[in-house]
C-alpha cells in the first residue's frame, strides 16, 4: 500500500461516520420532515468537536509530521472526511494504482463525477507515483484531459506513473478508467525542493 491505511483510531472512525452523513445528506431533499431534530444533534456534535479541536495555526504544521499529511490528504487521506479516500498500491513497473467508487457528494452533471474531483484524484495519484519513484515534489503544472464522462457508482481505476526526471523536474502521467475506457487523463510537472533534490 502506497497511501495511508485505515486504522483503528477515533479520528479515522469519525471520518468514516462523517462520510456516511455527507452521503446521506446528499440524498436528502430539503423538505424532508425528519431533518430538524437531526440538525440539532449535528450542531451539538459540531460544538463538542470544536471545543477539543486544535487551533488552525497548530494543525497546519502538525499534520506535516510523520505520516500526518498523508492521513489528511483530500484525495487519499483516511482521516479527511472529504476524501473518498483513494487507496493506492504498487502495481509494478512504476505504476501506482487504486480503485475508488464515488457517490452523489462528488457529482457534477447528473450521474457524472465533477471534473474538479477527477483533477483532484489525478493530482493525488501523480503525487503518489512520484513517491513510488523515490522522491516527491510540489505540483507546478497539471494538464487534465476529459475524454468521456466519469460515472458515479461504478469502480474507477486510478493509475499513475512517473515517466521522466530532469534535475528537480518530475514528469508524471495518470488516468482514470471506468470499465475498459479511459475517462480522464493527466500530465503533471512537479518540482522537487532544492534541499531534497541534492540528496535524492
Amino acid at each position: 500500500m502506497l497511501t495511508a491505511p485505515s486504522i483503528d483510531d477515533p479520528v479515522n472512525d469519525a471520518s468514516i461516520a462523517v462520510r456516511r452523513i455527507i452521503d446521506a445528506l446528499a440524498r436528502t431533499a430539503p423538505g424532508d420532515g425528519g431533518l430538524p431534530p437531526v440538525v440539532a444533534r449535528l450542531e451539538r456534535i459540531a460544538e463538542v468537536l470544536e471545543t477539543g479541536a486544535h487551533p488552525v495555526e497548530t494543525q497546519l504544521t502538525r499534520i506535516w509530521r510523520g505520516e500526518g499529511v498523508a492521513r489528511h490528504d483530500p484525495a487519499t487521506g483516511p482521516e479527511n472526511p472529504i476524501a473518498p479516500p483513494l487507496t493506492m498500491y504498487d502495481r509494478g513497473d512504476g505504476w501506482a494504482e487504486g480503485t475508488v467508487e464515488l457517490g452523489l457528494p462528488y457529482q457534477g452533471p447528473p450521474a457524472v463525477v465533477h471534473g474538479g474531483v477527477c483533477a483532484l484524484l489525478l493530482d493525488g495519484a501523480l503525487a503518489v507515483a512520484n513517491q513510488l519513484s523515490g522522491v516527491g515534489g510540489m505540483t507546478a503544472e497539471l494538464t487534465v484531459s476529459y475524454h468521456l464522462p466519469t460515472p458515479l457508482y461504478v469502480p474507477l481505476k486510478v493509475r499513475a506513473r512517473q515517466v521522466r526526471r530532469d534535475g528537480r523536474k518530475l514528469f508524471t502521467v495518470g488516468e482514470i478508467v471506468a470499465g475498459d475506457r479511459v475517462t480522464s487523463s493527466a500530465r503533471g510537472l512537479f518540482i522537487v525542493a532544492a534541499g531534497v533534490a541534492e540528496h535524492a
